[in-house]
């Protein structure tokens, strides 16, 4: 396996690049700070959000006190936050730490992270009755979180639709968004962020209706991101990604370097 290939490379530049990134344009009412290691930020749609590159080897009391300061914050706010865990931070206990505070883990994800080059050059297939189409409107963005919230039926996408029309209006180079339709119907949809200065074009969304599945449908989705990436000059994709997206990752050459793992604090469940 190349350099360009090997996961604890690809672990290197994703620490460097992407972890603790902060786009130049941000939405109305987002603003970042920082609190020591922590990039904090305040106003996003759905919650608060913590990263880093690492943790500068606090541990103890410190490392502790830092995340006190997290809860005191978001609670005085009134907003819920999320933590971004990686499989690789340190210490080996911040998971713990960051329970014993109040923080509640959601499902974990893997990160995988391949070349855009093979992808961008696959062929272009037709998937018969399916149509894909690049969309700005907040019509087709609000189609979008209808189809996600038939997909997962938790009642919490309801945000999608608002968080997609503030950051395209932030910065419309800086994020393209595709739908998969049958007819007038949305099927599936993923959106790409550009990360500027970097080599990474990131995907999201991915999200498809269980009677399109096994079509190709989230394939050509991702294949059709991947061109658009390779003519804005970037050179590798990186997706959080589910188990069920995974293995189709994996077979059209992304590598798993490493596992992320929300873990949330919401003030008004605090102490119960």
């Amino acid at each position: 396996m190349n350099e360009a290939l090997d996961a604890g490379r690809l672990r290197e530049i994703y620490d460097e690049q992407l972890k603790a990134h902060v786009p130049e344009r941000l939405p109305a009412g987002v603003t970042v700070d920082r609190d020591g290691p922590l990039v904090r930020f305040f106003g996003l749609s759905r919650s608060g959000y913590l990263t880093y590159r690492d943790l500068g080897g606090l541990d103890g009391a410190e490392l502790d006190e830092l995340i006190a300061r997290q809860v005191r914050t978001f609670t005085d706010r009134g907003e819920e936050v999320e933590w971004k865990l990686h499989g690789h931070d340190r210490p080996a206990d911040l998971a713990d730490r960051l329970v014993a505070h109040g923080f509640v883990p959601e499902e974990q994800e893997t990160v995988v992270i391949g070349p855009v080059a093979p992808l961008a050059a696959a062929p272009l297939r037709e998937i018969p009755g399916v149509r894909l189409r690049e969309v700005t409107s907040r019509a087709d963005f609000d189609r979008i979180a209808a189809m996600e919230e038939e997909v997962w039926g938790d009642g919490s996408r309801e945000y999608l639709a608002e968080s997609l029309a503030g950051e395209l209006a932030a910065d419309p180079q800086g994020l393209l968004v595709v739908v998969a339709e049958v007819g007038d119907r949305v099927v599936s949809a993923g959106w790409t962020r550009y990360i500027p200065g970097t080599e990474f074009a990131t995907l999201w969304g991915g999200s498809t209706l269980a009677e399109f599945r096994g079509r190709g449908i989230y394939k050509a989705v991702v294949e059709h991101r991947a061109r658009r990436a390779a003519e804005r000059g970037y050179s590798l994709l990186q997706v959080d990604c589910s188990p069920d997206s995974r293995p189709i990752l994996e077979r059209v050459g992304l590598i798993p370097i490493t596992t992320t793992t929300p873990y949330m604090f919401r003030p008004d469940l605090a102490g119960e």
